[in-house]
């Protein structure tokens, strides 16, 4: 049984200083793989950044995040992914990685993401060159999931998870206003996902959005955000190689 610890949307700054590190502390006993979905600062600072390394410095388990809307606000996101690289983390946009504990190998894909809507209610790449920037950069998110998704299957791994910020269905929206759907998601990450295959989904964003999911290929999907979960973090439990079994409702930690 392979543990999957993952939160999103902490929206760290130095008042809550100190805040998660307890609960982390606790990863050892529950968790082989802490998993950060975006918005771990308020404005995305450099000394924000520094608050959330302070959390997760030193961990006895491997932490994989990638980064969200708030983290590229101050147009800094570079100097944040830095600053949390120096504590171990391993950002990742349009990476993959395998990370080990004990026995286990767990391959995480990740991107941000971007919004554009879902199925019969998304934006085209026509009209303005602004609009299908906008359509072309979510697609360019989608590909480089895909394709690193596709990088994990030659890398003997147990599980393959795809790490986003936005959300790859509109399942997990629920909850939220249907006019900022486009906003908060894109079909493009659910079908980067099911062409590569995944054994899970974990999204952050929709802080009024519900917590499970599923792409139309049958993938789960589970929105991670702080304000959803109502905890330091949840834990995920997947089945070895074969297609992923979320824990269910009531396992949890932190």
């Amino acid at each position: 049984m392979i543990r999957i610890a993952a939160v999103g949307d902490i929206h760290m700054g130095p008042e809550s200083k100190g805040s998660l590190r307890p609960s982390f502390e606790t990863l050892p006993d529950c968790a082989d793989v802490l998993l950060l979905a975006g918005d771990l600062t308020r404005h995305g600072t450099p000394e924000e950044a520094r608050v959330v390394a302070r959390e997760i410095e030193g961990l006895a388990v491997p932490v994989v995040a990638v980064l969200g809307n708030h983290d590229h606000h101050a147009d800094l996101a570079d100097e944040v992914a830095a600053v949390l690289r120096d504590a171990g983390v391993r950002v990742l946009e349009g990476q993959a990685t395998v990370v080990g504990n004990g026995d286990a190998r767990i391959g995480v894909a990740g991107t941000k993401g971007f919004g554009g809507g879902f199925v019969g209610r998304c934006a085209g790449e026509f009209g303005e060159p602004i609009m299908k920037e906008f359509v072309r950069y979510s697609r360019r998110r989608a590909d480089t999931l895909r394709a690193s998704l596709q990088e994990l299957e030659g890398q003997d791994c147990d599980v393959r998870i795809a790490l986003t910020h936005f959300s790859p269905v509109p399942d997990t929206l629920a909850g939220e206003p249907p006019e900022i759907y486009p906003f908060l998601g894109s079909y493009l990450l659910a079908e980067a996902i099911d062409t590569a295959g995944a054994d899970l989904a974990v999204h952050g964003h929709a802080h009024l959005g519900t917590e499970h999911g599923m792409t139309s290929g049958g993938v789960k999907v589970r929105n991670v955000a702080q304000p959803v979960i109502g905890r330091a973090f949840h834990v995920y439990h997947l089945a070895g190689p074969e297609r992923a079994t979320a824990g269910p409702p009531d396992d949890r930690a932190g």
